[in-house]
């Protein structure tokens, strides 16, 4: 193996181990201390690395497989349920960014062509950075969380017509080449563009035949087979296959690997899937930042920093007040409207790829273009940044509403602390409410906080895992805590920080399955419930009820599965890393259960 590539990986891993820990502990986030390390690292500052270009399109890699993940969420229904926010905010964030960019690049004295081209190019963010914040933030289902998708997903969309027209915007004439065909044209008339829009509308409609007939079988034979490690590079092998189709065409390979996600979405494997890709992506999106951070070129700031960072300035501050006004008009309240406005005010990784298009189109200078990325890698740090603001401007707004002079939150009712106010987290302390019981409640979703805020509630805005928040929030005086938010790792590890700190106060938590109750038992939960099984049970009593049981008995039969199961998982903790005896005491329990339950077995009419 060539030992320049043995020391580049070397360094990436030392100073991702390094920096990004303390860039997390400094309260920036993970991704501005990828951006670092990619700075530190580059040609610009120590040097270890002299070419980011070659690292920079190898690790976009990492933001493909992000967009196959995400479109395995979404099914094709739920694609078409999205339409409204797709035209209606998506089309009119591009058009209105991108006339307005134009119109400031024409003002600076830019051909119009190229105004036209510094504005579609500006007018795209970044999904690797808005993605994955939303997703730290357990933000991607919230109604901030989808608009902000919508976006993204309506510019990649973009991208493709985007490409089309650059031939007609051509600053002079010139031959153009376009990526992967040997149709060449003048650059001022261009029909290649439109040939290339003709192709591309085939090739989709090809990826979706061939998934919907040739796939599902194929993972079917090879899922029958046995072998993960084949059905592992059947998936790679499916999403570097889409990256090379959307390349040779010349366009977003991550808008072709989020089709090819959405084409396996209702598979019956998509599960798995998941599970296999899931490493890979984390990885080659974390080498796609600091890639972006090594791509800086701090030589074009020191020459002219000024006006770079007022290009930079100018391109924030015009994309959130669109995103702002859009946000508002569709019906967005103000912190809600705010926060999405920052996700998507930064410029995008693909704006790199429509600056080399505009390039060999001739429709861009190369002056223009090194000023253009460099202003938009320089963007792409800004948006953790404001992030960090925002969430001291809300937390302070709301906390300091929440923090009462007089009473302490116990004297007023309040002993019960809700991490996480989505679906699990409502249910309960709507249930607490009945009984006039007063829950504080935590959220990092600016929906949820302005939505209880209106009741009334007593709520603080902040991350659950924020030891001192939960302190402000009272949660030493608490007798209660319960744990429902959306991660499965940090509901162990706030569990566990709870348990130490908060001591008298009971830990109740949700699971996400039978591992995840071994996790939260170790870390001494009081009490643990996994969200599916609840519902499990109300579709086998519905079952049993209607092959003429009596109602109350499969009420007490529900109940009593409960129970046993609960106390199965609790007896076989030991047991979680020694399969065979987890296996045998599983048999036994069955077994058990059974046996406790048959003596009411004469209540049902139906036996077999």
């Amino acid at each position: 193996m060539d030992g320049s590539l043995l020391q580049a990986v070397f360094i990436f891993l030392a100073f991702t181990c390094l920096i990004v820990p303390l860039s997390k502990w400094a309260g920036l986030g993970p991704v501005i201390g990828y951006l670092i390390a990619g700075v530190l690292i580059g040609p610009f500052a120590l040097g270890f690395i002299s070419d980011p270009t070659t690292i920079l399109h190898f690790s976009e890699f990492g933001v493909v497989m992000m967009l196959f993940l995400i479109g395995m969420e979404l099914q094709p229904r739920e694609l078409w349920l999205m339409k409204g926010q797709l035209l209606g905010l998506g089309m009119t964030q591009v058009l209105a960014t991108t006339a307005l960019i134009t119109l400031a690049s024409i003002v600076m004295g830019q051909y119009w062509g190229e105004a036209v081209v510094i504005g579609m190019a500006l007018a795209l963010s970044s999904t690797a950075i808005a993605i994955q914040i939303m997703q730290d933030r357990g933000m991607m289902t919230s109604e901030t969380g989808k608009a902000g998708f919508s976006v993204l997903l309506f510019q990649d969309v973009a991208v493709i017509a985007m490409i089309a027209i650059l031939p007609t915007l051509a600053i002079q004439g010139g031959t153009e080449v376009i990526a992967g065909t040997d149709h060449t044209t003048s650059a001022a008339n261009g029909p290649t563009g439109w040939y290339l829009a003709a192709s591309i509308l085939a090739c989709f409609g090809g990826m979706i035949f061939a998934g919907r007939l040739l796939l599902r079988p194929l993972f079917r034979f090879i899922a029958r087979m046995g072998v993960r490690e084949t059905f592992t590079a059947l998936a790679l092998l499916l999403v570097v296959g889409s990256t090379l189709l959307m390349e040779w065409l010349g366009l977003s390979a991550a808008l072709g690997a989020f089709i090819a996600g959405v084409v396996l979405a209702d598979s019956d494997y998509r599960h798995q899937l998941q599970r296999d890709i899931e490493p890979f992506k984390a990885l080659l999106l974390g080498l796609f930042f600091i890639s972006v951070g090594m791509s800086i070129d701090f030589a074009t700031l020191v020459e002219n920093p000024l006006g770079i960072v007022g290009l930079l300035a100018g391109l924030v501050m015009i994309k959130f007040v669109v995103l702002l006004v859009i946000a508002k008009v569709s019906g967005m309240e103000a912190i809600s409207a705010s926060l999405f406005a920052i996700l998507l005010s930064q410029g995008g990784e693909f704006a790199f790829v429509l600056s080399q298009f505009a390039l060999s189109a001739h429709a861009m200078t190369s002056a223009t273009a090194t000023t253009l990325n460099a202003v938009v890698a320089l963007s792409m740090a800004t948006t953790p940044l404001l992030l960090l603001l925002f969430d001291k401007i809300v937390a302070r707004k709301i906390n300091t509403a929440s923090v009462k002079t007089g009473p302490s939150p116990v004297d007023e009712g309040h002993r019960v602390l809700v991490l996480g106010y989505g679906r699990v987290g409502q249910m309960a302390a709507r249930l607490l409410g009945t009984q006039n019981i007063k829950a504080t409640l935590i959220d990092f979703d600016a929906d949820h906080i302005e939505l209880t805020a209106k009741y009334g509630s007593r709520v603080f805005y902040g991350d659950a895992g924020d030891m001192e928040l939960l302190r402000t929030a009272g949660a030493e005086h608490m007798d209660i805590i319960i744990v429902a938010i959306d991660n499965t790792e940090r509901i162990t590890q706030i569990v566990r920080e709870i348990k130490q700190q908060f001591p008298q106060a009971k830990v109740l938590a949700r699971a996400r399955n039978r591992n995840h109750m071994f996790d939260l038992f170790d870390a001494e939960v009081d009490y643990a419930e996994r969200i599916t099984i609840r519902g499990g049970l109300a579709l086998g009593r519905k079952a049993l009820e209607l092959l003429d049981m009596n109602e109350a008995h499969t009420e007490k039969l529900a109940r009593e599965f409960l129970s046993h199961d609960y106390k199965m998982i609790q007896e076989s903790i030991d047991m979680r890393d020694d399969l065979d005896a987890l296996v045998a005491h599983n048999h036994r329990s069955s077994a058990m259960i059974k046996e406790a339950l048959k003596s009411d077995e004469e209540h049902w009419g139906n036996k077999s």
